[in-house]
C-alpha cells in the first residue's frame, strides 16, 4: 500500500488554495496538505488588497471557503516560515513543500524626488484601506490634488478611493480606523498617469465603467489623449475586453462633464519623470508627454508640463519578497523555477522537494484564472515526481507531528475552524451598524478571536 504524500503549502491566497485543491483531488496519488500562513486569516490579496467597494470580486472567496472546507486540507496560520519554523525543519515534516507566497511590496519607480513625503506606493494605501494588520492604521489624506502613476486596476482602485467619500464607503467592511482617514479627505482633484496610450492601459472593462457609478465623481478623459498607431487598432481587434476599454474612455473623452465635487482624471501619453518637492515634501509632479512610435510604443517629446498636486501614489506593481532558506531572483523578484520546481538558481539545478506557484513563481501579472491554470503546471509536476519516485520520505511521520513542534515553540498558531470564529466575530461587529462585515485590523485581536472566540460585548 503506498503511503499518502504529505505536502505543506506556503501561503493561503487564491494561488495556495488552488494549488491545494488540486493536490488533494489528484486521482494518481492520496495527498494531505496543511496550508500554512502567515496571516491569523486566510484568503490573501482577496482580503487584503481588493477595495471594500467591490464585493463582486470578493465573491471568490466563497469558492476558496468550499475548497478549505474539504477533509485531507489544513489551515494553520499566523505561522512564519523562515522565523516559527524553517523551510529546512518542513522538509523533515513533508514529502513536498509548494511556495505560493504571493506579491504584497511596492514596486520600485526611479525617478528623481520619489521618496519625498506624501509619495506613497500604492500597495501601502491598499493595506490601510483594506485594514491588513501590517500596515498603517491611519492615513494622512489632507492633499487636495493628488496623482496617481500607473494606469492598471489598483491605480484604479487607488484613485476611485481617493475620489469617494468615507460615507459612501461606510456601508462596506471598513474598520473604524480607515473610516476615520477617509472621512478627513480633501482630496477634490485625483490625476491618473500613464505613459502610453488607451490601446495599451491595462484597466479591465468592469473596472473602468464602475468609476462612474459614484455620484461624487466626475470622470474626465482629455480627448487629444485618444489615439492610436497602426499596433494599436491591431491590439484594439486581437482583445475584446482592450477594445471595451478603448471604446469606456472615448466615451469619456467626448461627453459632457458631470456636476460632481470631486474629478478623476486620466491622463495618457504623460510619463511621469520627476516628484517635485520643497522641503522635503511633495508640491507636484512633472511629466514629459509622448507620442506613438508606430509599433505600439511611444517616444518623449520633449514637452514637459508640471502638475500642482500634493501627493503622489506610484500603482506600478508589486513585488515578491524573499524566503529565508529559498533561492531567489533578486532582478525579478521571483524564486528561479522552470515551471514547476524551485531552481538554485535560473537555468539550474532543482531543489529536490521544493516548488513554486502564482506571483511568487511568474511575477504579478494575470487574473485568477492566470492563478488556476499556473497551479496545475506546479502540481501536476509535483505529483509526476510522486508517482516516479523522486520525492525524499520525510523524518517525522503522521499529521500531529507537525502540531506538537509548533506546540513545543508556543506558537499561537490558527485553524480553519479559528476562521470560523473570526468570521463570526466580524459579521458581528458589521451587524451591529447595518452591514455584511467590519473588519478586526489588530493582529492580536485576530488571533485572540480565531482562538478564543469569546462574547462581543
Amino acid at each position: 500500500m503506498t503511503t499518502p504524500l504529505r505536502v505543506a503549502v506556503i501561503g493561503a491566497g487564491p494561488a495556495g488554495i488552488y494549488a491545494s485543491d488540486l493536490l488533494i483531488r489528484n486521482e494518481e496519488r492520496e495527498v494531505f496538505v496543511d496550508l500554512f500562513e502567515q496571516m491569523p486569516a486566510p484568503f490573501g490579496l482577496i482580503r487584503y488588497g481588493v477595495a471594500p467597494d467591490h464585493p463582486r470580486i470578493k465573491g471568490i472567496v466563497k469558492s476558496l471557503h468550499n475548497v478549505l472546507d474539504k477533509p485531507r486540507l489544513r489551515l494553520l496560520g499566523n505561522i512564519e516560515i523562515g522565523k516559527d519554523i524553517t523551510v529546512e525543519e518542513l522538509r523533515d515534516y513533508y514529502d513536498a513543500v509548494v511556495f505560493s507566497t504571493g506579491a504584497v511590496a511596492d514596486r520600485d519607480l526611479n525617478i528623481p524626488g520619489i521618496e519625498a513625503e506624501g509619495s506613497f506606493g500604492a500597495g501601502e494605501f491598499v493595506g490601510f484601506y483594506d485594514g491588513n494588520p501590517r500596515f498603517e492604521r491611519s492615513w494622512d489624506l489632507s492633499a487636495q490634488s493628488v496623482a496617481v502613476i500607473g494606469v492598471g486596476n489598483v491605480g484604479l482602485d487607488v484613485a476611485r478611493i481617493l475620489a469617494k467619500t468615507g460615507d459612501e464607503l461606510k456601508v462596506t467592511e471598513i474598520s473604524d480606523n480607515v473610516y476615520d482617514s477617509l472621512k478627513e479627505n480633501k482630496a477634490t482633484e485625483v490625476h491618473v498617469f500613464g505613459r502610453r496610450g488607451p490601446a495599451q492601459v491595462k484597466f479591465t472593462p468592469q473596472e473602468l465603467k464602475e468609476l462612474d457609478h459614484s455620484p461624487t465623481i466626475n470622470v474626465v478623459v482629455d480627448p487629444e489623449d485618444i489615439d492610436y498607431d497602426g499596433a494599436s487598432e491591431e491590439a484594439r481587434r486581437a482583445s475584446k475586453s482592450q477594445d471595451l476599454v478603448c471604446q469606456i474612455l472615448e466615451q469619456y473623452a467626448i461627453r459632457e462633464p458631470k456636476d460632481a465635487p470631486h474629478t478623476l482624471q486620466i491622463h495618457l501619453f504623460e510619463n511621469p519623470v520627476e516628484v517635485l518637492q520643497k522641503d522635503g515634501k511633495v508640491v507636484g509632479l512633472r511629466t514629459e508627454r509622448t507620442a506613438l512610435d508606430g509599433n505600439g510604443g511611444v517616444n518623449g517629446t520633449g514637452e514637459f508640463k508640471d502638475w500642482p498636486v500634493q501627493a503622489v501614489y506610484r500603482a506600478v506593481g508589486y513585488k515578491s519578497d524573499p524566503i529565508d532558506g529559498v533561492p531567489f531572483d533578486e532582478n525579478k523578484h521571483v524564486i528561479p523555477n522552470d515551471g514547476g520546481h524551485v531552481l538554485t538558481a535560473p537555468g539550474a539545478e532543482p531543489v529536490p522537494g521544493l516548488y513554486a506557484t502564482g506571483w511568487i513563481k511568474r511575477g504579478p501579472i494575470g487574473l485568477i484564472g492566470n492563478t488556476k491554470s499556473d497551479a496545475k503546471e506546479t502540481t501536476d509536476i509535483l505529483i509526476k515526481d510522486a508517482v516516479a519516485g523522486v520525492l525524499e520520505a520525510p523524518k517525522h511521520q503522521g499529521e500531529e507531528a507537525i502540531i506538537e513542534l509548533l506546540d513545543s515553540r508556543n506558537i499561537p498558531f490558527t485553524t480553519w475552524e479559528g476562521w470560523y470564529k473570526l468570521d463570526a466575530a466580524e459579521r458581528a461587529l458589521g451587524e451591529a451598524e447595518g452591514r455584511e462585515r467590519k473588519k478586526i485590523v489588530d493582529w492580536e485581536e485576530m488571533v485572540r478571536q480565531a482562538r478564543e472566540a469569546p462574547a462581543i460585548v
